[in-house]
């Protein structure tokens, strides 16, 4: 089957942050596209522009010829693919499935093996970027799953992202995402230090950002996320719940390896710590909060 736009329906399921502008960017490159979300409301905009709302899972299923889900938990991914109402039982054979939660990697590769049964193609494609990568169409993509599919697919992802690769077998996309979370753990702790650094020395944090940013120390933390923290900035592009929920899961796949990862255990504590203090749906750059309030 070649995914052509004109006689392919795209179903895409979770119309938040991310999702939104990824839905929008296949709308503005021609392709049909059905929509569904828990809440109708984040979809409206999208159906203004041409996609076509679903009130269920299953019949966005039913008439999409890929089904492409962007949704919060590993609980979610389980229950949209593998429930009674979910994808598996309702979709096309021969149907393209592509989870780009970021989720356990045991459970893609559990819908790997339930689609493959049902005679669909299934891949895991987590992404990282944010909401400006989402907003600007270059995303990183990591994806797992079979080459002839991930073929298939990408002329769907060349629409949502810059750097697209395969990184292996079913399963293989989510561990990539986790090592990106991993390299992110560690490296917000060192932007909120160093910027808190900055403050308490006296200096001006918005030059030191300047001088530091494109040296060594530079990374999409610092160029992207240290800005909206110095502006007191800590609206959503990444929440800090659905941070936790990657570190968690980061942790739990690295224990299974037998994979000592203090870096990340240090990470997830401190967000944690935010979190309890009511900032779970704040961006992750609001870790610089928790740095203002520590006492040494």
């Amino acid at each position: 089957m070649t995914l052509t736009k004109d006689d392919t329906i795209i179903g895409f399921v979770g119309t938040g942050v991310m999702g939104r502008s990824m839905v929008g960017h296949l709308l503005k490159a021609g392709y049909q596209v059905v929509v569904y979300n828990r809440t109708k409301a984040t979809a409206d905009e999208l159906v203004r522009m041409g996609a076509v709302w679903q009130d269920t899972v299953a019949k966005l299923s039913a008439k999409s010829d890929v089904i492409i889900s962007m949704v919060g938990y590993p609980i979610d991914v389980e229950e949209v693919y593998l429930g009674e109402d979910g994808i598996i039982n309702h979709a096309k054979r021969g149907s393209y499935l592509v989870d780009m939660t970021t989720s356990a990697p045991d459970l893609a590769k559990k819908i790997y093996e339930k689609a493959l049964a049902m005679e669909m193609y299934a891949l895991d494609a987590p992404v990282s970027g944010g909401d400006v990568g989402a907003r600007e169409a270059r995303l990183a993509i990591m994806v797992g799953g079979d080459e002839d599919v991930f073929r298939k697919v990408l002329p769907i992802f060349n629409y949502l992202g810059k750097n697209i690769i395969l990184q292996g077998s079913a399963g293989a996309g989510q561990y990539t995402k986790m090592c990106n979370q991993i390299a992110i753990a560690s490296n917000m702790i060192g932007v909120c230090e160093a910027m808190a650094y900055a403050q308490k020395s006296g200096l001006n944090p918005e030059t030191v950002l300047k001088s530091i940013e494109s040296g060594a120390a530079g990374s999409f933390s610092l160029s992207n996320l240290a800005p909206r923290m110095l502006a007191n900035n800590f609206a959503p592009g990444f929440y800090v719940k659905h941070f936790i929920k990657d570190m968690t899961i980061a942790l739990d796949s690295a224990k299974q390896m037998g994979l000592v990862t203090p870096g990340l255990e240090l990470a997830k504590t401190l967000y944690e710590k935010l979190a309890e203090r009511g900032e779970g749906n704040s961006g992750t750059q609001a870790l610089y909060k928790l740095y203002q309030e520590l006492k040494s």
